[in-house]
């Protein structure tokens, strides 16, 4: 069963994590250049992939105490807002243009480019944390996934205006908070249960 206030709080995290990232702006160049549903098609399925091998490993973390998850937890938000807070302006990266338009070419080179850029990143790991912390791995995968699939929407057909009107910035910012308090209340959590 589907938890809607799970999923809703995961999409909400993620959504502003992963809205400042450079796989966002990627998503932007891509789709200025080529036609923005083989684009998206490549960059869902890179997205859906590294969603499923963030609540796997989460998953596994749910074997642990709830005590030592909640701790870990909290670190782990914790040291993910650090980042965000400490984050520079990424500069956008050069990106590789496939020789032709067809489907398979460019979403291919928007499959690789986001499973490349990717992993690892800030959002796989919080998406981890979450399903860690929930123990609910089809409420976090879907919140987790169509978060990242929003942004990669947003920047591959609406990315301009968006940069226009709010800044990078407030959104990390904002992404932070909400990440400090996940990470305290985990924290809290811990010592208290």
């Amino acid at each position: 069963m589907i938890s809607l206030t799970v999923t809703a709080l995961v999409f909400g995290v993620v959504f502003l994590a992963e809205l400042p990232d450079k796989t966002a702006l990627a998503g932007l160049v891509l789709g200025t250049r080529y036609r923005a549903s083989y684009v998206f098609a490549g960059v869902a399925a890179a997205f859906a992939l590294h969603v499923a091998l963030a609540v796997a490993a989460g998953s596994v973390l749910t074997l642990l105490p709830q005590q030592i998850v909640h701790a870990l937890t909290g670190v782990l938000f914790l040291g993910g807002a650090a980042v965000l807070l400490m984050k520079k302006d990424e500069d956008e990266e050069e990106i590789r243009s496939p020789e032709n338009q067809s489907f398979w070419k460019v979403a291919g080179a928007g499959f690789m480019l986001i499973l490349v850029a990717e992993f690892g990143d800030l959002t796989q790991i919080m998406t981890a944390n979450l399903a860690a912390r929930y123990d609910d791995p089809l409420s976090v995968g879907l919140g987790a996934v169509l978060a990242l699939w929003a942004v990669a929407g947003l920047g591959i057909v609406g990315g301009k205006a968006l940069m226009k009107r709010v800044p990078l910035k407030l959104i990390t910012q904002i992404a932070a908070v909400l990440m400090l308090a996940l990470g305290v209340w985990s924290l809290w959590e811990a010592v208290t249960g």
